[in-house]
């Protein structure tokens, strides 16, 4: 197959000639998915569908990061929950409030972060909470 196009042919003509050519060489033999419909034609047009069809394939998602600082604090909150000691879930909380005081100060593009420092005080009881159930849990079988 040849990269340029010939004098005095238009390029219409010279790209179906190489199609033609090609496939008369086999080279569209057992291509993968070949003779089946396109997928998501029945859809609306969407111009970032490749973006979303590749994070698809990858397994990657991706969220605002003020969704994601929500995700994480919630993820935070049941980790604190589960620590294995006070110092634990309040070296949690204090990373977490962190996080969240930086975002308040430098905001970041997408919806609005709805959230505020968590007081490690309430999540620390929250903790004795939950290890007095898992005690009681154990007591009673």
């Amino acid at each position: 197959m040849t990269d340029r196009k010939p004098p005095g042919v238009s390029f219409e003509t010279w790209v179906d000639r190489q199609i033609r050519e090609a496939a008369e060489r086999g080279e569209f033999d057992d291509l993968p998915g070949a003779g089946k419909p396109l997928k998501g034609l029945n859809k609306p047009y969407d111009e970032l569908w490749w973006v979303r069809d590749k994070m698809a394939r990858e397994n990657v998602s991706y969220l605002p990061p003020t969704l994601a600082l929500r995700k994480e604090a919630e993820d935070a909150l049941a980790a604190a929950r589960g620590a294995r000691s006070e110092r634990e879930a309040r070296r949690i909380v204090a990373d977490l409030n962190d996080k969240i005081r930086e975002a308040l100060k430098n905001p970041r593009p997408g919806p609005p972060l709805g959230l505020t420092p968590y007081d490690p005080e309430e999540v620390v009881e929250d903790w004795r909470t939950a290890v007095r159930e898992r005690m009681r849990q154990r007591q009673d079988p």
